[in-house]
């Protein structure tokens, strides 16, 4: 039977008793434990009560919550009656969650204790506590929906300007929900860790992945890394769900690692960011048992755009996968001699029509059919694919092109570095300078001098960091992606302050 509304891929083999979703607080202790049955129930009882509350179809309820089991209950059942699901950022800042009430014509929010008076002043909201005040039990089919009608907004991340709203039709994410078909056998009856928020891709997809596939939810309230730990040993999780940054917090908690056994988990997916080999490496070290991915997608053009080489050729270490059945690839202002390198533009199923009331915007990004994704990529000679970092990152330094993604893989090869980031900051010879930040591994004692070797040793020397500072954790966007405009702030008023002897 084909599938006429993204609410409607709940796995219909799942037998009622089956756990669905089990929330966990942010230490790791099971706050509530939901069954299919009750699920399928419950949605169905809240787009029937979303309903009678006089909202028409594709009219627009937001979401603005930590992650929890009503979250997920919520946002499906928004989709099946036929309206549109906005999930809020609620880490924005005031003035931007306006903006998005507004330029999505919010008529209804739902908002937890924490986040209400956000938008409680500016549309109806209805408490998160009080939302079963929303249920009217009884049956319900999801609506039939268009293909090209849209099941949902999500907003870009807004490092520059306001975020923008990226409308995703029903049968888009339906392709893409159905594109992954060598997960099904892993995921059925399963349990996958889901610590990421709810109002990003890599959470909300990854959640819609184990519903398609009869699998069990293991949802964190909110990430931490010794809750992640304690997660995945006492629920006996079998996939993780991550992204870099999360991974690397849960590496520093040494003490609650040599407490727990990690070996239940078979396969582990990072994404949303990029990923080094070095450290794919030592994401078999913190999972022995498992497989590793690196995963890659964007808002604009869907969640995936990689997977297996259809010839079963094997995937190198840190390369995204080759390009899935059914996505179109090519390479923009690169080289087109030996490895392909350049702009990655993409045409998927799952691909925007446009960004929301941002006609300019649009034309920016979607060329003839084409996204720019703004990621520069690089293909081997097997076609497969391995991200170089983002062209707006890009910057230069004495005449010649850094990417601060190389230097930072470069610098992830140092025995003793977990982390790096490296931002740009201005000199009047050169233009830019790269500089690092690097959260060190537990125990080990790099210097800077060292590193700055390192670099000069084993990359090219205009892209070696002329400075170098020592952290124990890199800030996080509400994404949980590292915050680059945060430490490009901080790197300037450091090196005006200590950096002329270092060049």
């Amino acid at each position: 039977m084909t599938l006429k509304n993204l609410a409607a891929i709940l796995d219909p083999a799942a037998p009622d008793d089956r756990p669905f979703i089990i929330q966990l607080s942010p230490g790791g202790d099971e706050q509530l434990r939901l069954t299919y049955g009750a699920g399928r129930q419950r949605i169905a009882a809240l787009a029937r009560g979303l309903l009678t509350r006089g909202l028409g179809r594709g009219e627009a309820v937001a979401i603005v919550a930590a992650n929890s089991a009503d979250y997920l209950l919520l946002y499906m059942a928004t989709m099946a009656a036929g309206l549109v699901s906005v999930c809020v950022n609620h880490k924005l800042p005031r003035e931007t969650v306006a903006h998005i009430m507004k330029d999505s014509a919010i008529k209804l929010a739902v908002a937890d204790a924490e986040r209400s008076a956000l938008v409680s002043a500016l549309v109806p909201t209805v408490p998160m506590e009080e939302i079963d005040s929303l249920l009217d039990p009884g049956p319900f089919e999801p609506v039939v929906m268009a293909p090209e009608e849209v099941a949902m907004v999500l907003y870009t991340s807004g490092s520059t300007g306001l975020p923008k709203g990226v409308p995703l039709t029903h049968g888009g994410y339906l392709w893409a929900t159905g594109a992954t078909p060598e997960q099904r056998p892993g995921i059925e009856g399963r349990k996958v860790i889901i610590a990421a928020p709810l109002f990003h891709m890599n959470g909300l997809f990854s959640a819609k992945m184990v519903m398609i596939n009869g699998g069990t939810i293991v949802l964190m309230t909110s990430f931490t890394g010794r809750g992640y730990i304690r997660a995945i040993d006492r629920q006996r999780v079998d996939m993780v769900t991550s992204v870099p940054t999360m991974l690397a917090l849960v590496m520093r908690e040494t003490e609650e690692l040599a407490k727990a056994d990690l070996g239940c988990v078979t396969t582990a997916v990072t994404g949303s960011a990029p990923s080094t080999p070095e450290f794919f490496e030592q994401m078999h070290r913190l999972f022995p048992n498992a497989e590793t991915a690196n995963s890659w997608g964007t808002t604009e053009s869907g969640p995936l755009g990689f997977g297996p080489h259809p010839d079963g050729v094997t995937k190198p270490m840190g390369s995204l996968g080759f390009p899935r059945k059914g996505i179109e690839v090519k390479f923009v202002g690169g080289t087109e001699t030996g490895p392909t390198q350049g702009v990655l533009h993409i045409r998927t199923p799952a691909l925007m029509t446009g960004y929301l009331n941002r006609e300019t915007d649009t034309k920016k990004r979607l060329i003839d059919g084409w996204y720019d994704t703004g990621d520069v990529m690089r293909r081997d000679d097997n076609g497969f694919v391995f991200f170089v970092g983002r062209a707006d990152d890009m910057f230069q330094c004495g005449g010649e092109n850094v990417y601060p993604g190389e230097v930072e893989k470069l610098l992830g090869q140092h025995p003793d570095v977990a982390q790096a980031c490296v931002v740009p900051v201005p000199d009047e010879i050169k233009y830019q300078l790269p500089v690092a930040f690097v959260v060190p591994k537990p125990g080990t004692g790099p210097t800077e001098d060292g590193l700055r070797r390192f670099a000069l040793d084993n990359g090219p020397a205009y892209a070696h960091p002329r400075a170098v500072w020592f952290v124990d954790e890199l800030p996080l966007a509400g994404t949980n992606k590292i915050d680059r405009k945060v430490l490009v702030d901080r790197a300037v008023a450091a090196y005006a302050r200590e950096g002329a002897r270092r060049v």
